[in-house]
């Protein structure tokens, strides 16, 4: 499979393969052995994003995601913020025309928008529970979309 570059450490996109028949399609959503090294999901979700709205921007101290964009036509933002990493922001437009696998590391801050006329939908299979073992522990997220200072705006 190809992979959609990204310059930013530990960031990795893939493209996702679409098998048509004349029943419809298939796209395997993940493989344990296509994975990146380290990278194992604890739980899956799925949402969906109406035209126009974002979701973030957020990172996570310990957590990686790794998103699978499906539907819709969304723009994926990802900043790196990790001292000694450099200061980059990326801009990726993902979807139903690009069907993507993107692990996003901790420490970068991440964020999508849709900017499609339709209902976007994204899958999510982080490698931590959501707050935590029986949802008793602090949510591992530091959001930044409420901060009217925040160098993370679309």
């Amino acid at each position: 499979m190809s992979t959609t570059e990204s310059q930013i450490e530990g960031v990795v996109m893939k493209s996702m393969a679409r098998y048509t028949d004349k029943r419809g399609w298939l796209i395997e959503l993940y493989r344990d052995d296509e994975l990146p090294e380290g990278f194992k999901p604890v739980m899956g979700y799925i949402s969906v994003t109406l035209p126009g709205i974002a979701r973030g921007p957020h990172e996570h101290v310990n957590q990686t995601d790794g998103f699978i964009f499906l539907y819709g036509k969304m723009e994926l933002h990802l900043w790196e913020s990790r001292l000694g990493k450099g200061d980059r922001h990326e801009i990726h437009v993902v979807g139903k025309d690009n069907p993507i696998f993107v692990t996003v590391p901790p420490g970068v801050v991440h964020a999508y928008r849709n900017v499609g006329e339709e209902d976007g939908m994204v899958l999510n299979f982080p490698d931590q529970l959501y707050a935590g073992w029986g949802k008793k522990e602090p949510v591992d997220e530091i959001r930044h979309e409420e901060e009217t200072e925040s160098r993370y705006k679309f």
